[in-house]
């Protein structure tokens, strides 16, 4: 039974989240019914993460098993044919190596999150960036940022509802600039909890404004505690840019 790689876009907007839950529209529904549209085969897929309702990726990665070799340009048009017109396309398909697994296979996950940072709205970006009117400071953002940088137990950046077995998490990368009118921050890491990088955003945005100090991040990293988090930043703004294993 080969098993194929799946490298994935997707406009998170129209779904409730990555995971199927029964009639809701979700991403891995749509990807599952396009399967059996050009396969027959009725399957659950595997991914590297579970995207929340709201959240897009540039480069998303999902293994499937299916009973049939087939070429994998052939895997990657057909299911493209049959997600059309949902915004969800299959970028690239390759058949994975014996044993390889598209979530614990990965070493690295990472992250992109987009805030527009103007006064006027978005137009094209809509539902697609976090628009914040008030003046960012990137450079403060990024110095603040290096605090949550290595291993940590990151509960004040966990949602009440993560189902994590531990709040320890290591981060790799916490890099925050501005190009233009945007300011971008990336994050990578093995594994995130659940809103992990929506409330490190949100709390670093607060340093930003001005509103906290930098090392006020340090302080509420140390608290290990969900009240010292800032706001939690919205979901539109955040994309799954890559995968690495």
């Amino acid at each position: 039974m080969p098993r194929y790689r799946l490298t994935l876009e997707y406009d998170g907007g129209p779904y409730r989240g990555f995971q199927a839950q029964g009639e809701l529209p979700t991403i891995q529904a749509s990807i599952e019914r396009a399967v059996k549209g050009f396969s027959g085969e009725t399957l659950r897929l595997q991914a590297a993460g579970r995207t929340d309702t709201g959240v897009h990726a540039t480069g998303q990665v999902v293994h499937i098993d299916l009973e049939k070799a087939w070429k994998p340009d052939v895997v990657r048009d057909a299911l493209n044919a049959h997600l059309v017109p949902e915004p969800i396309a299959v970028l690239d398909a390759s058949e994975a190596p014996e044993g390889w697994h598209a979530r614990f296979s990965a070493t690295t996950r990472r992250y992109l999150y987009r805030i527009l940072n103007r006064r006027s709205p978005p137009a094209l970006g809509q539902g697609r960036v976090w628009h914040v009117k008030k003046p960012l400071d990137a450079e403060r953002m990024h110095q603040a940022a290096q605090a949550l940088v290595g291993h940590h137990d990151f509960t004040t950046f966990r949602d009440l509802q993560c189902q994590a077995k531990s709040p320890m998490k290591t981060l790799d990368l916490a890099s925050v600039r501005r190009e233009g009118e945007q300011v971008l921050l990336e994050f990578a890491s093995r594994s995130f909890l659940h809103r992990q990088v929506r409330s490190m955003t949100g709390t670093l945005v607060e340093v930003g404004t001005g509103r906290w100090p930098p090392e006020r991040i340090a302080a509420a990293l140390a608290a290990a505690d969900r009240k010292a988090c800032g706001p939690v930043a919205p979901a539109h703004g955040l994309y799954l840019t890559g995968v690495e294993y």
